[in-house]
């Protein structure tokens, strides 16, 4: 069944006349004849009574036109849906961040898109790196803004990157409290609070490594302002974004010698996002 079949059955319903039904569907009279008559083959049995004077529903007909005024409205409905999220009047869209997201102001630039496009639901979600990577393949997640040592994976497409630098963040007390820049040398077998999971922590323990240096972490986190905390208190030091720790207003320095600036990716699954809400969003963050 189609639903040009269903369309003409009921305007010749509606009208008692194929010749009227033609017009009304702005197609040949033998046209519309041949689509009933194709759709009474597929259920089986005679949707009209045809004489010289008349048509009239049978039995059928009389069983199939409540049915097919439902699915006509269903399919007028939905083409309102569709176009009303086509139109950004409604919809939904996902975005996944880092926990040292520092390069965009998400929570505002999110305000700024949710007044001009009200009706479109936002939901934010964050996480660790191979988690929102996930989420972006596995169609959980629009877009994302992502973390790397390096290129993206092949499979993620990039929308817009940034350049973050990462510092040394001490405590008051600390023999570098008052340094602006270091060597690595100089944190060889440091107490450190790690930042666990994240691609900061990767990044720390392949420079040691690289350096021929001991990391030494003595604690861990998984959220940023007790990783803070914890170095306010005097644990150990960690690495973060600069922005990041000027927020935290700890001492910090440059660590020299040694590349510590990783990328920020806006990320999604394909060049051009098929959700609406998400191309708008993509447009609105990338600009």
């Amino acid at each position: 069944m189609e639903l040009r079949q269903v369309e003409h059955f009921l305007a010749v319903a509606r009208t008692g006349s194929f010749t009227a039904a033609a017009r009304e569907t702005h197609i040949v009279q033998s046209a519309l004849s041949a689509s009933v008559r194709k759709l009474e083959a597929e259920l089986g049995a005679p949707l009209f009574e045809r004489t010289t004077r008349r048509v009239a529903l049978t039995e059928a007909g009389r069983a199939l036109l409540p049915v097919a005024r439902r699915l006509a409205a269903d399919v007028v409905a939905a083409r309102g849906e569709v176009s009303a999220v086509v139109g950004l009047s409604r919809g939904r869209v996902s975005i996944g961040t880092i926990q040292t997201l520092t390069v965009v102001d998400l929570p505002r630039e999110i305000g700024v898109f949710q007044r001009r496009h009200p009706g479109i639901q936002i939901h934010v979600r964050d996480g660790m790196v191979p988690e929102l990577a996930a989420a972006i393949r596995d169609g959980e997640l629009d877009l994302a803004y992502l973390a790397a040592d390096g290129p993206l994976p092949g499979e993620l497409t990039s929308y817009a990157q940034w350049s973050q630098r990462l510092v040394l963040v001490t405590y008051p007390g600390h023999r570098l409290e008052h340094r602006r820049r270091v060597r690595l040398a100089e944190i060889d077998d440091e107490p450190f609070v790690d930042f666990s999971g994240s691609v900061t922590q990767s990044m720390v323990r392949q420079r040691f490594a690289e350096a021929g240096l001991r990391h030494n972490p003595v604690c861990e986190a998984t959220h940023v302002p007790l990783l803070i905390e914890l170095v306010a208190m005097g644990l150990g030091v960690t690495i973060v974004p600069q922005s990041v720790a000027e927020r935290a207003r700890l001492p910090f320095a440059r660590i020299e010698q040694v590349d510590f600036n990783r990328t920020i990716y806006l990320a999604g699954r394909v060049p051009e996002p098929t959700n609406p809400a998400a191309r708008a969003l993509l447009e609105h963050l990338a600009n």
